[in-house]
């Protein structure tokens, strides 16, 4: 319960009210097990108070939700919107990225972050299609796996309208090529050294993580190393 609710950076306090509880407490045990598993009733009261909670907001959440279960094809492997916004030097450190250009760029923020296959959205997605990886904001690092020589998602990116804040290559070293695209558009070009995609994505899901408890005013420790 607990997992759901901070996935859809709800208090304690906001849920119980939408459940219309006698008191925040009630959320509060049963997430840290002094109380017992609760019935499908109080589930489906649960589920139904975080949608409906995320539809007064905008249904930001829904939406993410929607995009990675859409297919079992995707090739968005992790799509999220941080609670508040996040600076592109903090997310850098996160992904172990060496940034290569537009360095002057690096103080500005970041609202959200997109995984992607590289190999697999150049297979699957139509022109149309490719705008679902920039989420709810262009304000956004797009985060590129799986690339292939000759296959450089910077192109893609070139002649989309669309413009990311911040891109970044994990697994290949980008080219010449890329590297003076990224400079076209002003836009930063970082490079990941992180182990593997997994590692990656365990590393962003930790930023969030801290991202939303300071959304939420709770303290924040330093969260121990990530092993694969």
């Amino acid at each position: 319960m607990r997992r759901w609710r901070e996935l859809f950076a709800v208090s304690q306090t906001r849920l119980s009210e939408k459940m219309v509880l006698s008191s925040p407490s009630v959320i509060s045990d049963y997430e840290s097990g002094r109380r017992k598993s609760p019935g499908t009733r109080f589930v489906r009261r649960f589920v139904w108070a975080l949608l409906v909670i995320d539809e007064e907001r905008g249904g930001r959440y829904i939406r993410e939700l929607a995009r990675l279960t859409s297919s079992p094809t995707t090739p968005i492997l992790d799509l999220r919107e941080f609670p508040i916004p996040v600076r592109v030097e903090l997310f850098c450190k996160a992904v172990r990225g060496q940034v290569l250009t537009c360095h002057e760029e690096t103080s500005r923020e970041i609202s959200g972050y997109t995984v992607v296959d590289s190999l697999r959205a150049i297979e699957t997605l139509s022109g149309w299609e490719f705008f679902t990886i920039f989420g709810s904001t262009t304000e956004r690092a797009l985060v590129f796996t799986n690339i292939r020589e000759g296959r450089s998602p910077m192109l893609a990116v070139r002649i989309s309208p669309l413009k990311p804040r911040l891109v970044v290559f994990h697994g290949i070293e980008p080219e010449d090529l890329d590297v003076r695209l990224s400079e076209y558009d002003c836009i930063p070009l970082v490079y990941s050294v992180t182990p593997s995609v997994e590692y990656l994505i365990k590393s962003l899901r930790r930023l969030y993580r801290v991202a939303l408890r300071m959304k939420l005013g709770k303290s924040v420790r330093v969260p121990p190393k990530i092993t694969v």
